[in-house]
């Protein structure tokens, strides 16, 4: 009974809460707004090589 308590007691004193600087699904979107540029970027090289 005691060693269940401790192993309890041992658990909630290693929980450590990590507060984010902002919101979690604004990581998804800048993550897909920095693509969705590269893509654009990537795109706009793709007739280049039919100029010459």
């Amino acid at each position: 009974m005691t060693t269940s308590i401790l192993l309890a007691q041992a658990e909630e004193a290693h929980h450590t809460v990590v507060d984010l600087p902002m919101h979690p699904i604004f990581f998804g979107l800048i993550a897909f707004a920095a693509l969705m540029l590269l893509m654009f970027i990537t795109m706009s090289w793709k007739g280049i090589s039919h100029r010459h």
